[in-house]
């Protein structure tokens, strides 16, 4: 019976672990605010310009949820700009293509990605961040 209750309780403590995982590993909806006080405050940024619809956004996802799920990526916020709607944004950030990731540390760009799904590149573009 002990036995059964420690397992219970590992498996509850991971599912709460994980779950709280996941609640890090969300995207802020872009809005012009929300950018410019992060970028005052300093904090390490991602822009991902995503299209539902795009098999690369797709597949950046679960890596992008990873890396935000790093404890090195704590303070990483990653701004969604929904590329089919947010036109203007998307042009204010000079990207010609959904799959496009712009780093910022603060109110410097740190570097760009366009199409890329390789983990580690994507990893060195977060790491740019800090």
């Amino acid at each position: 019976m002990l036995r059964r209750t420690v397992l219970a309780l590992a498996v509850a403590a991971g599912t709460l672990v994980a779950s709280a995982g996941a609640a890090m590993a969300q995207h802020v909806p872009f809005t012009r605010a929300a950018f410019e006080a992060a970028q005052a405050a300093g904090k390490p940024i991602l822009v991902d310009i995503y299209a539902p619809w795009c098999p690369v956004c797709r597949a950046q996802e679960p890596i992008l949820e990873s890396l935000q799920a790093q404890p090195a990526n704590a303070e990483l916020v990653v701004f969604r700009v929904d590329y089919d709607n947010q036109r203007d944004v998307v042009r204010s950030f000079r990207a010609q293509r959904q799959s496009t990731l712009i780093a910022y540390r603060g109110a410097t760009e740190t570097g760009r990605s366009v199409g890329d799904t390789n983990a580690a590149s994507l990893a060195r573009l977060v790491a740019s961040t800090r």
